[in-house]
């Protein structure tokens, strides 16, 4: 794939930028198709490459020694993601896993370093990510560790309409994730979320069905933190 074609993905690491732009760095990536539940690799695993979702649903899972899954992300389609072990050489702290049948390009890391140190407005974006992901993990610790399960649900319900610039009445989220994603996600149980859920609804906060959130009244939902 040459850059023209890895610009015509319309990444958003990679918006507003030229071939001449990535001419100065020698980019080699590749296209692969995960099938729905496979492990594109695991937590501690010692590759280096950064990915970018194609298609599909993949989701960042920490396992617990006791063998608890806690799903620390639902990638949106562009996103990138496996930048820290190519920044520091370290092991990969998370498992990504496909939800479904999933298309992802992939770089290698030097590739990756080089575009970060030749390519300004690239790197500019991935030190702006990173920022952003302490901030979001400095929220996230902050509602573990003061909030009740349904201000937790809500505000999850709220990110993840904001994503998708769905946060209005009417706003549907599709592909919407499990209740035991939610309760993964938010450090609940399965049982937790769906009761939660229920008095979402009955308050006319949402509603919900297959595979599927409607945001009804995004007052009612955020008056539940």
């Amino acid at each position: 794939m040459t850059a023209d074609k890895l610009l015509q993905l319309n990444l958003p690491l990679f918006e507003g930028l030229t071939p001449e732009d990535l001419s100065v760095v020698n980019l080699t990536h590749r296209e692969q198709t995960l099938k729905p539940w496979e492990i594109l690799f695991s937590q501690y695993d010692t590759s280096r490459d950064v990915y970018f979702l194609l298609s599909g649903t993949l989701l960042a899972v920490y396992w617990t020694e006791e063998g608890r899954e806690v799903i620390f992300n639902r990638f949106l389609i562009g996103a990138y993601f496996g930048e820290l072990a190519a920044l520091d050489g370290g092991n990969r702290s998370l498992a990504i896993t496909a939800m479904k049948e999933t298309r992802i390009v992939s770089i290698p890391q030097n590739d990756f370093l080089e575009l970060f140190d030749k390519v300004p407005l690239v790197r500019n974006r991935i030190a702006y990510d990173l920022v952003a992901k302490v901030r979001s993990l400095t929220e996230r610790n902050l509602e573990l560790t003061t909030y009740s399960v349904e201000q937790r649900v809500a505000s999850y319900l709220i990110r993840l309409a904001m994503e998708q610039n769905l946060l209005k009445a009417g706003g549907i989220i599709k592909d919407a994730p499990t209740h035991g994603e939610i309760a993964a996600s938010i450090g609940a149980n399965r049982e937790m979320v769906s009761r939660t859920l229920t008095r979402l609804k009955q308050k006319g906060a949402l509603k919900t069905g297959r595979k599927r959130i409607e945001i009804c009244s995004p007052e009612k939902l955020s008056s539940a933190i």
